[in-house]
């Protein structure tokens, strides 16, 4: 048998395309972990020896100098939001007694990558819980997979398939809230779109399109507004949206803290929330709550939602299983919603 290559040192893909499996089939077994077969580990073993291949963490944890640590790498102007994914991947880690490294980020950084890299070299975790927008950063994923070192991903949208991940249904939770707005009886809906680095944020305006659509409702265009998730943007979207000739009478923001800032440009205005104006979220975190009026709003199970992609890199499913847990939404109806004009 001839090895991958003659100079260059083996990688992960090369010991799995030798031994006609996967790459995680591989880093199962360079971890000793369970659920690959006996014959499919021999051979891999017998690939491995043959090449050489030897990188320097698939080495210690074979050799059980694990780290026992899992670092997350997150980045998001909303600190509930951030709290949420750190406690539900920290509960997660304590039930297996492994250590949570924390690495915020900056996700328009330049050095993304080699500070990705610089903390794998440094602190040398096990693995990794890649939060959006890295989750779906391309350069990230590959880096990890040459490595051979385990990731999991919370709310990727894009190659969904590509790892494992915990996520929700943005479209569907973004269609649920304008179908509820919709029956209601408004039909002039503004929608604030998120920070257009979260693949989350095309989503749910997919989703807000689509229902217009079943409902017979022309898509205006104008209605439509670029927000950034953060309370200043959505105050300056529905500025927009309530300065023109026909305004909404509704303004769906896919943030809360972006429907706050919605709730101060209407209040600064005059407009009575909701018997002029009706105003709605997605988060449900604490601002929805202490707002006025009370946001109605979409429940996400965020710290549900870390917990479950942690756990998959934690406890890897069965090879053939599904890769990918998908968790429940929920509408959440309070003051700041009414038919128009107050109904």
């Amino acid at each position: 048998m001839s090895t991958a290559t003659d100079t260059a040192r083996p990688t992960i893909r090369d010991v799995a395309r030798l031994a006609g499996v996967s790459i995680k089939t591989v880093s199962r077994v360079i971890n000793d972990q369970q659920y690959v077969s006996a014959e499919k580990k021999a051979r891999i073993l017998e690939v491995m020896a043959e090449t050489g291949f030897q990188p320097s963490h698939a080495a210690r944890a074979l050799a059980g100098h694990r780290s026992h640590q899992i670092a997350l790498i997150c980045d998001n102007p909303n600190p509930w939001y951030i709290y949420e994914i750190q406690l539900g991947v920290r509960e997660r880690c304590a039930r297996d007694k492994i250590r949570m490294i924390a690495q915020p980020y900056d996700r328009a950084s330049p050095t993304l990558l080699e500070d990705i890299t610089a903390l794998i070299d440094q602190a040398s975790p096990d693995g990794l819980v890649l939060a959006p927008p890295a989750c779906d950063d391309q350069r990230v994923l590959d880096e990890l997979k040459r490595r051979g070192i385990p990731f999991a991903r919370l709310q990727p949208g894009l190659r969904v398939e590509e790892g494992p991940s915990a996520s929700i249904d943005n479209d569907g939770a973004a269609f649920d809230m304008t179908s509820h707005l919709l029956t209601l009886g408004h039909r002039r809906i503004g929608f604030i779109v998120g920070d257009r680095s979260y693949a989350a944020s095309g989503q749910r305006l997919a989703g807000h399109i689509r229902a217009l659509g079943a409902a017979g409702v022309e898509l205006d265009m104008a209605l439509i507004r670029q927000g950034q998730f953060d309370f200043a943007s959505g105050e300056a979207a529905a500025d927009a949206l309530l300065s023109m000739d026909a305004p909404p009478t509704a303004i769906f923001a896919s943030s809360d803290d972006m429907a706050a800032g919605v709730l101060a440009a209407a209040h600064r205005r005059g407009i009575r929330v909701p018997d002029t104006l009706t105003v709605v979220g997605f988060d449900d975190g604490p601002t929805a709550r202490l707002v006025w009026p009370a946001l109605t709003t979409v429940r996400q199970p965020v710290r549900a939602l870390a917990d479950a992609a942690t756990d998959l890199l934690l406890s890897p499913p069965a090879e053939g299983a599904a890769q990918q847990r998908r968790l429940p939404h929920e509408l959440v109806l309070r003051g700041s919603s009414a038919p128009p004009g107050g109904g």
